[in-house]
């Protein structure tokens, strides 16, 4: 049976599940054993709240353990970790620190399986410094790098960026998910694949209970991160007859009445509120580099649900369904929920959204294993 280590932030058993979650249960369903590897964890996360502790993750560092049949997970724990400070002076102070994460990293009880994988994935986290000592472990496994956010954006510190650059000739594949990354990428290496995020087509053809007890048009948003919530504001005052349900930890919401916030849910939890919505939001604040948050996970999800999409105008898309408002322009965000409300949504065309399964046949293919 054939093995595969997966190197991402996320923790095997989370409430959030992440292109690695999929990529995990693609490849146990075609028949590999499948090592999910959680990095990035250090002392430095828990005055950082790291959403991970809710787990009780501190009771299982460093081991291996077994959630089901040829799933294992692993936890590495480390003093340090790669992490931006929000200080150029502790920045400057843990470089050292960061610089040599990977030698911080306990990998005795995995040993064996780094030894033996034959593919290993990374994502774009601190993991990726893990690079050269698993090849001095393993030289005769594949690798990519399945870019699943842009590291510049995240504003990481700068010894993982400088260890990105230095990495990409040692990957067999560069994977990425938005035009702006293949174009930072793909003069860099000279295998770099536009692969946009997957779905489990299969959770959502499924039949769930319709979880809206209303008539109004109910509009969605999931996330965690960087919510515009200027925009919810003034959306939720010009309509007070829509609900607006908001699936994340997102924080500060207005205190109004078609404003309802479930904080995090368990994905599964979420797909009904998705697939019986009118409306999804992709509204989010600006940051240098958010251009590709076009393409995410969640837009994905949204147009196989066939959701009219709302999004910033700095979010450049030709979907037919996409529907552009101007950041805090009042005017603006009013007239673009009203056209998109009336988008017809069978016109929403699925037929280019991609199953894991199929890109994974292809990497497959290509890499020989």
């Amino acid at each position: 049976m054939k093995k595969i280590v997966l190197i991402t932030g996320h923790y095997w058993n989370s409430k959030r599940k992440a292109g690695f979650h999929w990529l995990a249960d693609s490849f146990l369903s075609q028949g590999w054993e499948v090592l999910f590897l959680t990095t990035g964890f250090s002392l430095l996360s828990i005055p950082r709240r790291d959403h991970r502790l809710q787990y009780g993750l501190l009771k299982k560092i460093n081991q291996i353990h077994q959630f089901q049949l040829h799933l294992w997970s692993y936890v590495a724990f480390t003093p340090f970790h790669p992490a931006n400070l929000r200080s150029s002076w502790l920045n400057h102070i843990f470089n050292p620190a960061f610089e040599d994460y990977a030698n911080q990293v306990n990998l005795d009880s995995c040993i064996n399986w780094l030894k033996e994988a034959d593919l290993f994935i990374f994502e774009s986290t601190s993991g990726l410094m893990l690079l050269n000592r698993i090849q001095t472990l393993n030289n005769h496994a594949k690798y990519i790098y399945r870019v699943s956010d842009d590291l510049h954006f995240l504003q990481s510190h700068s010894s993982l960026l400088q260890y990105e650059n230095f990495a990409l000739n040692y990957f067999d594949l560069i994977s990425v998910p938005s035009p702006t990354l293949q174009q930072r990428f793909q003069d860099k290496h000279r295998l770099v694949r536009l692969e946009y995020h997957a779905i489990r087509k299969d959770l959502f053809d499924r039949l769930y209970d319709n979880p809206y007890h209303n008539e109004s048009p109910n509009v969605v948003f999931t996330g965690i991160a960087y919510f515009d919530l200027e925009f919810i504001d003034i959306a939720s005052q010009a309509f007070p007859n829509w609900k607006f349900h908001i699936l994340g930890p997102i924080k500060k919401l207005p205190h109004r009445p078609n404003i309802i916030a479930y904080g995090e849910c368990y994905f599964m939890d979420t797909i009904p509120y998705l697939k019986y919505a009118d409306l999804g939001l992709q509204t989010l604040t600006y940051r240098p580099g958010a251009e590709s948050f076009t393409h995410s996970l969640k837009t994905i999800q949204y147009t196989y649900c066939k959701l009219p999409i709302v999004a910033p105008s700095y979010l450049k898309s030709c979907l037919e369904h996409w529907y552009s408002y101007e950041p805090s322009v009042e005017s603006s965000i009013i007239d673009t929920l009203q056209q998109a409300i009336q988008h017809p949504h069978l016109n929403i065309l699925i037929k280019d959204i991609r199953s894991w399964d199929e890109i994974i046949v292809q990497w497959c293919q290509d890499l020989g294993v």
